[in-house]
């Protein structure tokens, strides 16, 4: 598997058509751009994207590590754990004040519909209140946010940028993978990457992570976790058709009084350009262990190689100019 290291050239614009990475990095007949949208109003925590993953791709056993604190026994994305489901537990005081904004419930109405076709609207099927989440016996001081996570596989991938060898590479799907045999495990992905995603194997030191399946995509087949998902909650597809899908999923989740979901990744106008593994969140990114604000890590390299080279350049006039006025 090879292909051509780098980003795609880019012009912020809100919402408009995501570059064609695949063709800037040399794929002339490039099929659409694939990758992943996680509504995680759907997830139910079952994890069967992380065995999956690990099934199909013969990534390690990483073994239990419960922190105490939630069911989550992963903790986080690593170079054995490429699809991480996060357990965010959420409470207020029994009696207090409701939830602050930005931290609403869900609504048992809009979840027996998750999976079924929106009925139509009237008063026996329109919520009214607060939407919060309810338990059977009512009490409203506890939910559950869980959340699929994985490799965003940027627009902007700096991973991409900064690997010497061309371990890392852009696929005509464009995801970006890593080649395991040309991986010489220097390590200079892992902190530019501004998700934290790739990671190092002890072993031998190469790096790691999802490959959103690329040899299932290249005979047809959809990735193992979207395949294994039971609520859908991991929708694969081409990337346009999925943002479109995102957008129509949000706006019924406000219509039904879930005012506080979002889409997170999804926009070419972010500071990575976009990513082609997007999620809806019903909290602040903050919340899920997502970087607010999340911007390509060598944005600025082009800039600082050129102040480096004037520098050089001027520290070399300058020294010319001491040897010439030297007494002879």
């Amino acid at each position: 598997m090879t292909g051509t290291g780098g980003t795609a050239r880019w012009e912020n614009q809100l919402y408009g058509p995501l570059p064609n990475v695949a063709q800037a990095s040399g794929y002339a007949d490039a099929p659409p751009r694939m990758g992943f949208f996680t509504d995680t109003s759907v997830c139910i925590g079952c994890k069967a994207c992380e065995v999956a993953c690990k099934e199909w791709n013969a990534v390690p056993e990483d073994g239990l590590e419960l922190t105490g604190m939630s069911y989550d026994n992963t903790q986080g994305l690593g170079a054995d754990t490429w699809r991480h489901v996060a357990f965010v537990e959420q409470r207020r005081t029994p009696g207090g004040p409701e939830p602050e904004a930005g931290h609403g419930g869900f609504d048992a109405f809009e979840a027996a519909r998750q999976l079924g076709s929106t009925p139509s609207p009237g008063p026996a099927n329109t919520p009214t209140g607060p939407v919060s989440p309810v338990s059977p016996d009512g009490r409203t001081e506890l939910r559950w946010l869980m959340s699929s996570d994985v490799c965003k596989h940027c627009t902007h991938a700096a991973c991409l940028d900064v690997c010497p060898t061309g371990a890392l590479f852009r696929t005509e799907f464009g995801t970006v993978v890593v080649q395991k045999d040309v991986c010489n495990g220097c390590g200079y992905c892992v902190p530019a990457c501004p998700y934290g995603v790739i990671d190092q194997r002890e072993e031998d030191g190469r790096v790691w992570k999802c490959t959103l399946c690329y040899d299932r995509l290249g005979v047809g087949m959809e990735p193992a976790c979207a395949k294994a998902c039971p609520t859908e909650s991991i929708q694969f597809g081409a990337l346009d058709e999925l943002r479109e899908r995102a957008a129509a999923r949000v706006a019924r989740l406000h219509a039904a009084g879930v005012t506080d979901a979002r889409l997170y990744g999804e926009s070419p106008d972010d500071g990575v350009g976009g990513d082609g593994a997007f999620f809806l969140l019903l909290d602040e990114p903050e919340v899920y262990g997502l970087p607010p604000d999340p911007v390509v890590t060598t944005r600025d390299l082009p800039s600082m190689w050129k102040h480096a080279a004037t520098a050089a350049v001027s520290l070399a006039a300058l020294a010319a100019a001491a040897f010439a006025r030297r007494p002879r």
